[in-house]
C-alpha cells in the first residue's frame, strides 16, 4: 500500500496525495525535502510538508509567471529570478529568444540537483543554457546588494514561512524596485487568496508605497488548493497590464512559444478579478 503525503500548510483544510515511490526525502540545511511519484500527477516536490511543484500542472505556474509580465514589457533583455530552484521559472524565461540573460537565485543547492536528477522535464536543460546565470545565495541579501539591474524580476518563492517568510516583507519588495530598470515588472507568487487572503493583503499594502501600479491576476494550478492562485503585479506603469489582445498576440506569435495554458486571452482576461479578490486589496 502506498505511503499517503498529507500537506501541512492550512489549518482545517487540505489535500493528500498517494506516495507510490518515494525517489529523495532528506532535511536539507534550509528545509524538508521530499520527491516522489505519483499516479495522477507525476514526481512531486513538496518543502516542509508543502507541495511546490509537480510534473502534472508546474505549467500554469510557470508560464503564467513568466510569460505575462515578458510579454507585457514588450522589450525584455534580463530577467530576474528569486527561487525557482526546479528550474520551471528559468525554462520558460529562455524561450523567449530577445531575453539576453537570466539571473536566479536560489538559497538551496540541494533543491536545484535534486530537482535536476528527479524531476528533469521541469528544467528541460535550462541549467545548462549559457544565458542562465545560477547564483546560490540569499535572495533578499541579494537584492539588497547588487548593482545589477533588471527589466523583469520574478519571485518564485514559497509560502510565508521559514526560509520564504523574508521574500514578502516591505524592505525586500523596496529593494527589488531598486533594481528594476525604467518601466521593469516585479511579479511574485501571491498565493491562493480564497484560504490565503492576508498575502493578497499584505502584499498590496507593502507594494504601494514604492510602486505607482499594484494589482494581481490569476490563474487555477490543481496542486495549490483552494481556487484560483494570485500573482502580485508591481511596476510604474500601468499602461503595461492594459495592453490589449491584439497587441499581445502580435507579441506572442513573434516569440514563436507554444505553451500548455498561456494565451493571449488567458493573459489579458488575468487582471479581471473576482470581487472578493478586489475587497482584500482594500479599497481597490
Amino acid at each position: 500500500m502506498s505511503e499517503w503525503f498529507n500537506e501541512t500548510l492550512h489549518s482545517g483544510y487540505g489535500q493528500r496525495l498517494t506516495m507510490d515511490k518515494v525517489l529523495f526525502r532528506e532535511r536539507t540545511e534550509h528545509q524538508d525535502l521530499v520527491i516522489f511519484e505519483n499516479a495522477v500527477f507525476g514526481r512531486v516536490m513538496a518543502l516542509d510538508g508543502i507541495v511546490q511543484t509537480t510534473e502534472g500542472d508546474e505549467f500554469v505556474y510557470h508560464e503564467m509567471l513568466t510569460h505575462v509580465p515578458i510579454l507585457a514589457h514588450g522589450r525584455v533583455k534580463r530577467v530576474l529570478i528569486i527561487g525557482g530552484g526546479d528550474g520551471g521559472m528559468a525554462r520558460e524565461a529562455l524561450r523567449h529568444a530577445s531575453v539576453e540573460q537570466v539571473t536566479m537565485v536560489e538559497i538551496d543547492r540541494s533543491v536545484v540537483d535534486m530537482c535536476v536528477k528527479h524531476l528533469p522535464s521541469i528544467s528541460n536543460g535550462a541549467f545548462d543554457n549559457p544565458r542562465l546565470d545560477l547564483q546560490i545565495a540569499d535572495g533578499a541579501k541579494f537584492v539588497e546588494e547588487t548593482d545589477g539591474k533588471w527589466d523583469v524580476i520574478i519571485v518564485d518563492s514559497t509560502d510565508p514561512i521559514g526560509p520564504g517568510e523574508v521574500l514578502f516583507r516591505e524592505s525586500f519588495y523596496k529593494a527589488c524596485k531598486r533594481c528594476l530598470t525604467d518601466g521593469g515588472i516585479l511579479v511574485t507568487q501571491n498565493g491562493v487568496p480564497f484560504v490565503q487572503g492576508s498575502e493578497v493583503t499584505n502584499s498590496f499594502d507593502r507594494l504601494g508605497p514604492h510602486f505607482d501600479d499594484v494589482w494581481f491576476y490569476t490563474a487555477a494550478v490543481p496542486t495549490y488548493q483552494g481556487g484560483l492562485m494570485a500573482f502580485g503585479w508591481a511596476t510604474d506603469d500601468s499602461a503595461l497590464r492594459q495592453r490589449p489582445v491584439a497587441e499581445i498576440a502580435s507579441r506572442f506569435a513573434g516569440a514563436s512559444l507554444d505553451c500548455n495554458y498561456y494565451t493571449p486571452e488567458a493573459h489579458v482576461a488575468a487582471f479581471g478579478l473576482p470581487a472578493f479578490i478586489r475587497r482584500l486589496m482594500r479599497a481597490k
